[in-house]
């Protein structure tokens, strides 16, 4: 991968929590730099729902994991558990 691209495993992104930004969903999902990842926004081309509040635009985390084909229902593994 490119410079600033990570290896995002199912744990990571579920560590997110409920939300993530633009350029992190984007980095994820297509493996898109951050322009990338508003532009197809803004066009209404994004992989998944794109909710804006206020200015800013959040992506719901659990749409991504539908996509990657993981259980949205799975118990999330605790810490220290």
């Amino acid at each position: 991968m490119g410079r600033g691209h990570r290896t995002w495993t199912e744990e990571a992104v579920r560590a997110l929590g409920v939300r993530t930004t633009v350029p992190v969903a984007g980095e994820i999902i297509a493996g898109w730099h951050r322009d990338d990842s508003y532009d197809a926004a803004k066009r209404g081309e994004f992989p998944v729902p794109v909710i804006r509040v206020g200015r800013r635009m959040v992506v719901p985390v659990a749409p991504i994991l539908r996509l990657l084909g993981i259980d949205t229902d799975a118990p999330e593994a605790k810490a220290g558990t």
